[in-house]
């Protein structure tokens, strides 16, 4: 066997069956993940919480207290802490367990079971600012890089497991009543009592935060970005709620025509066609009728409901936005625009 090395290597190399190289390739990728754990493992807790549920017993329906656990990690030292929606939803008291071991009890600041995130405050034991830990930009993520994900499953804290980024952009349907876009998909293993936990980079940066794996499929699991957490976390933050902008329509994906795509120079092939329309609402006061077809906000290109819902939910209340739409007439189809100030729902 031809061997290009230092003298002695080949030997070596038979004994382990690892090369030196590949021995310092191993320790280099250890390092990084012991370091990753230094910089955010002390920010990480246990979220333990008590939940009122029915249990159908021989003499009927009885309620009581359920216990569960979720992970989640401390992202401000004055006691913010994310983590899951599912993992607090409906809890009636919320006992947040930290990395040394003391309990300290939560409060809900809020949560948005649409995205799956909630913001949870403890006030720091002592009066001491607590571990925090930074968030990074989720924008930048590129599939194959390193991550580490840190949580409790089973209760056991500071669990770590590692992998890489395997695909960006995701859907997975959520635990509201609509579809969480933008997931990351990891294959580092996310065990239950994970979810809420933080998935990290090798800089030690929350770049998502754990949300589920499919239990039909091995090695799958799933983050939100945190770019999008710390949207959410910031309206939590400041209203207690997530109030998202909308033009008060009912609408649908729909497929455009290929001479339609040709004469309006889009790459996209679908639309969103118009099904109804809020009485009194932005769109109605605007014009925009049943059966238009919108195909551009602003500038930006739409070709399905979720595009539209994306560009639209963080935008301030009033900005007006600029809507481009086909709509049929008699003598065919005809492209207009019409301004709508986009209304907030309150909740």
């Amino acid at each position: 066997m031809a061997w290009f090395g230092r003298p002695g290597d080949e030997q070596q190399q038979t004994r382990s069956g690892v090369s030196p190289s590949e021995t310092e390739a191993l320790d280099a990728y250890s390092r990084t993940i012991i370091q990753v754990v230094g910089l955010v493992g002390p920010a990480v807790v246990q979220v333990g919480v008590q939940k009122a549920v029915n249990e159908r017993t021989i003499y009927g329906v009885t309620p009581r207290l359920a216990e569960g656990a979720g992970s989640g990690v401390i992202f401000a030292p004055d006691g913010y802490i994310l983590t899951n929606s599912h993992v607090v939803d409906g809890a009636r008291r919320i006992i947040v367990t930290l990395a040394d071991g003391q309990d300290v009890t939560g409060d809900l600041v809020g949560q948005d079971s649409d995205t799956d995130v909630a913001v949870v405050r403890i006030s720091p034991p002592n009066g001491k600012p607590l571990p925090a830990a930074k968030l990074g930009n989720s924008d930048k993520l590129q599939v194959g890089q390193l991550v580490v994900a840190i949580g409790s499953p089973a209760g056991l804290q500071s669990t770590v497991t590692s992998g890489i980024i395997s695909a960006l952009h995701r859907t997975l349907p959520g635990y509201g009543n609509r579809m969480i876009e933008d997931i990351i998909q990891t294959d580092a293993p996310i065990n239950p009592g994970n979810s809420g936990g933080p998935l990290v980079n090798s800089k030690g940066e929350v770049i998502g935060i754990n949300v589920a794996m499919l239990r039909e499929t091995q090695g799958l699991s799933f983050a939100i970005p945190i770019n999008t957490v710390n949207w959410v976390a910031s309206m939590l933050m400041r209203d207690g709620a997530v109030r998202r902008a909308a033009l008060g329509i009912v609408g649908q994906t729909a497929q455009l025509s290929p001479s339609i795509r040709h004469s309006l120079k889009l790459e996209k092939p679908g639309a969103v066609l118009v099904v109804n329309v809020v009485r009194g609402g932005p769109a109605e006061r605007a014009g925009i009728q049943p059966e238009d077809v919108i195909y551009k906000l602003d500038d930006h290109v739409v070709g399905s409901v979720d595009e539209l819902r994306r560009y639209l939910e963080r935008l301030p209340e009033g900005q007006k936005v600029r809507v481009s739409l086909i709509r049929a007439t008699t003598g065919g189809a005809r492209t207009a625009e019409v301004a709508v100030p986009v209304a907030v729902p309150r909740r």
